[in-house]
């Protein structure tokens, strides 16, 4: 009887302990957007996606002119129907029509892997299938549970430079 129940407590222990586990994994993965270090909306200064509007050519001028360091891409580089990565500043940019430029964060919200595509007009994560829509990040296929932040950008001349 005695090794029966000692082999009843330690199966026991092993479950919390690994309950305990689970639960923190998905405590953590909850805690998109919040101030532990992983991107969400508002991240690199922009709005959540719903809030944030496209930038343009027209009305992109600023009394404060951008230095080359703040350009984030020329105009030219973004393909009309695509985006392009900027993987060191975790920043995708999208012009789904000539002449309208998006950009969010780079950061998948399923589990924070940096996006690697932009083709047939999704943004498109490798770690798990999750792809956003280049006009506004919303999830077009999960797992992902959140849209693409918002990057607020602005279009001087054929300089696209961070807000």
């Amino acid at each position: 009887m005695i090794r029966q129940h000692a082999r009843s407590s330690s199966r026991r222990a092993m479950l919390a302990g690994a309950c305990a586990t689970c639960l923190s994994a998905v405590a953590g993965c909850a805690r998109y957007g919040t101030s532990n270090g992983l991107a969400g909306p508002g991240a690199y200064g922009g709005a959540p996606s719903s809030a944030a509007g496209p930038a343009s050519a027209a009305g992109a001028s600023s009394a404060a002119g951008g230095s080359a360091s703040d350009v984030l891409a020329s105009t030219a580089e973004i393909p009309v129907g695509g985006g392009k990565i900027l993987t060191d500043k975790k920043i995708v940019i999208t012009q789904p029509q000539a002449g309208s430029f998006h950009a969010f964060t780079a950061i998948c919200t399923h589990l924070g892997c940096i996006v690697n595509t932009v083709s047939g007009g999704t943004i498109n994560c490798p770690c798990h299938g999750s792809k956003y829509s280049i006009v506004n990040g919303s999830v077009v296929n999960g797992p992902a549970p959140l849209p693409l932040a918002a990057v607020s950008i602005k279009v001087q001349g054929t300089s696209i430079i961070q807000a």
